[in-house]
């Protein structure tokens, strides 16, 4: 029924728009639910029908209502992302566990990872919170199925693999390749896709930041000596495993 993706894709929309507060305000330290949505520079209170996503901002023209301040053109494309986003998980998992289990993953990861790539830094609010949610899955995947092996075992193991590789790697560095947020975040992605898909984020995770920190390189856009939060390209290998890592991890089979 075409009901239920343009469900996903408004309900993508909607949390989107929450995820940019949660984007803007976690580095403050501002809570996330108060005080209302405003302008920062006229401090004028967003009345709710110019927080529609998407649509509020291209009928405002990127502009604030009261005095003119300019939107950023990010607002719109994460809530856009976010609603496309779902889509894909709908279209590849339908209504079931795994939409509820991914749809929550995907959101915590886009806060992550914009966090990190603005900042440099890893928030522990944000990965106990996603780490909690897997938890919850976790149970919930046992409660359904009874299976041990399949329903605790399989993801505790690729929470370890995950959290535990950053952890080493970050002891043999010394702490200057990665930081103890890295390790987090590969953690609660390790608790939500089981200990297989987990290999697959981490190989994806990994090509992903050789690949862009190389072409930062040779483009000097960055030095050597800059550091490259690792985060955001962890956020994107994990996506990409959602939806492409067992197709990714049967092509490597059939390779050996």
């Amino acid at each position: 029924m075409l009901i239920y993706p343009i469900f996903t894709v408004i309900l993508g929309l909607l949390i989107g728009s929450f995820l940019n507060v949660c984007i803007f305000r976690i580095p403050k330290e501002q809570s996330i639910s108060y005080p209302p949505s405003h302008c920062m520079k006229c401090g004028n209170r967003i009345k709710p029908y110019d927080l529609i996503p998407v649509v509020s901002y291209i009928f405002l023209k990127g502009k604030c209502r009261y005095c003119g301040e300019k939107i950023s053109m990010r607002y719109p494309l994460v809530e856009l992302t976010t609603g496309l986003l779902y889509l894909a998980v709908y279209i590849n998992y339908g209504l079931t566990l795994n939409f509820i289990k991914y749809i929550v993953l995907i959101s915590i990861l886009i806060v992550i990872g914009m966090i990190d790539f603005d900042t440099t830094d890893v928030y522990s609010s944000t990965t106990k919170t996603g780490i909690i949610f897997a938890i919850i899955f976790i149970i919930i995947d046992y409660l359904l199925t009874y299976n041990f092996q399949a329903a605790i075992v399989n993801y505790i193991l690729g929470g370890v693999l995950g959290g535990g590789l950053i952890f080493l790697i970050i002891l043999a560095t010394r702490g200057k390749g990665m930081g103890e947020g890295d390790a987090e975040i590969c953690l609660l992605c390790g608790l939500f896709l089981g200990l297989k898909m987990t290999g697959v984020m981490l190989m994806l995770s990994f090509i992903l930041g050789g690949v862009i920190g190389i072409i930062l390189l040779i483009t000097k856009k960055k030095s050597r000596k800059d550091y490259i939060p690792f985060g955001p390209f962890i956020a994107l290998g994990c996506i990409l495993t959602i939806f492409f890592g067992q197709g990714i991890l049967n092509w490597y089979l059939a390779m050996l």
